[in-house]
């Protein structure tokens, strides 16, 4: 069945590709990674803005915590779920779905008039955020063949690092500029004009497709896997303020109990000839599997990296947050070069050992980062080293997301989408956590950031060993 983009188009199942090619494709594209683009900055934005907020709502430190945190728990949980009512009912539909509560949850937040109505809304907007990300690779799966994916993923991980920095950066310029006097709230309202855009754009130029057998939506199922999420995402994200209560590693085990046991759930369902929530037969693809061992330990570090050295500059060096913000440009304009060179000419000739070759890089650009601490001009130095990390991370992220997911059928990319999503998501939790703990215990600033930075380095290099097991060669990224 083909899809037409004139009027109401008909739904394409995964045995049928729908037929959309040219600039039609590419605004579809450039809708999704708006809508990407989005997610990754709001997981970031408020971290510098937290003072000004704490002052303007009179929120308290546990409020803060739950700003913070809130939003990634919510949208963790919710991601495999997201994923698969994507493949039920409709990708475009709950894209737009995603889209339309990510804008009015993002107006909700600039428009909080008090401490709980920010927590409240901010986790609404992860859940919001869950469900509209996961058709993001989905839809780049479905859309584009193997053989022309690298482009399109390609720009999907350059928007992924540029993101990943301009949270701060955008934070910090509109923290300090005050605009409209309206303080910290335009980092949260800028959001609502891209996401009214998107929509429109989305209704028109996103084919709808949906799985050909998609797996039943079972409340059993979900309750399990958000359930077992839950219980191991709220320790990490609450775990650092709270001095790692003892329950909090009790929570732990039992989410792992219950993953366990939905994992179990899931291959007596697809051995009972039923569609599981979450085929174990995906994991039989071989590059999926070990690229998502070897991507989850290379994420670890990314989310103790950002903290970490955010918070170094302003305690040891005595930064402002304007300052701190634009120390990452650097790191930003780094990103998507090598990351668009990685996913379009790298992964392609290379495989696995562009992952490797970027772990190298990032960890020179973490080496430096401990030498430039110590110089006579850190600030310099600082600038050397991010654009030196920025190539590393680049060249992972660029060609992680091809190498992990092109080889899996197309049956199963709603549920790897998902799975890929939630592992990173869980993985930079566990690094901001783990890692800024390690940032706070030291007994001096300067050995705990040289102790975080070595620890971090370890991680990337545990990753780049890992990647060795993936398949030489893809069969067509």
């Amino acid at each position: 069945m083909t899809t037409t983009l004139d009027g109401p188009s008909p739904t394409a199942t995964d045995d049928a590709r729908p037929s959309i090619s040219g600039r039609a494709r590419t605004i579809a594209l450039i809708c999704l990674l708006a809508a990407s683009f989005m997610e990754l900055m709001d997981a970031t934005v408020v971290n510098v803005a937290l003072h000004t907020m704490q002052t303007d709502l009179g929120a308290s430190a546990a409020a803060l915590q739950w700003v913070v945190a809130g939003y990634p728990l919510a949208y963790a949980i919710g991601l495999i779920l997201g994923a698969r009512l994507g493949d039920a009912y409709g990708r475009r539909r709950l894209f737009v779905l995603g889209l339309i509560g990510f804008g009015v949850t993002s107006l909700a937040c600039g428009l909080a008039a008090d401490p709980t109505q920010l927590v409240v809304f901010r986790i609404l907007q992860g859940a919001t955020a869950a469900l509209m990300v996961p058709q993001v690779l989905t839809n780049i799966q479905v859309l584009y063949p193997p053989a022309e994916r690298g482009r399109a993923m390609g720009l999907f991980t350059s928007i992924i690092g540029v993101a990943a920095v301009t949270g701060p950066v955008l934070g910090a310029v509109i923290t300090d500029g005050d605009w409209f006097d309206l303080s910290w709230r335009p980092a949260f309202l800028i959001n609502v004009p891209i996401a009214v855009v998107a929509v429109l754009a989305a209704r028109v130029f996103i084919p709808e497709t949906r799985a050909d057998r998609p797996a039943p939506i079972t409340l059993g199922s979900v309750a399990l896997l958000g359930g077992s999420l839950a219980a191991i995402m709220a320790p990490i994200t609450l775990g650092p303020e709270n001095d790692w209560p003892a329950w909090g590693f009790v929570l732990m085990a039992l989410g792992v109990i219950g993953l366990v046991a939905f994992g179990a759930r899931q291959v007596i369902t697809e051995r009972n000839g039923s569609v599981p929530m979450v085929p174990p037969s995906v994991f039989a693809t071989a590059s999926f599997r070990s690229g998502l061992a070897a991507f989850a330990a290379l994420s670890i570090p990314t989310g103790g990296y950002f903290l970490v050295q955010s918070l170094h500059v302003q305690l040891s060096h005595g930064w402002s947050v304007l300052h701190t913000g634009l120390m990452w440009i650097p790191f930003s304009i780094a990103v998507p070069i090598a990351a668009g060179l990685s996913a379009t000419v790298l992964a392609a000739r290379f495989g696995k050992h562009v992952l490797q070759a970027g772990a190298a890089v990032l960890v020179t650009g973490m080496t430096s980062m401990i030498v430039a601490d110590q110089s006579a001009h850190p600030a310099f130095w600082f600038a050397v080293a991010l654009a030196v990390a920025g190539l590393g991370f680049g060249l992972i992220v660029g060609a992680a997301g091809l190498l992990v997911l092109n080889d899996v059928p197309v049956e199963h990319a709603g549920a790897a989408s998902g799975v890929f999503n939630t592992v990173q998501a869980l993985s930079v939790a566990v690094g901001a956590a783990v890692i800024g703990t390690v940032y706070s215990t030291g007994s001096s600033i300067d050995e705990s950031y040289r102790t975080a930075m070595l620890v971090m380095i370890g991680l990337v290099a545990l990753g780049a060993v890992i990647a060795q097991a993936m398949p030489k060669a893809s069969r067509a990224v």
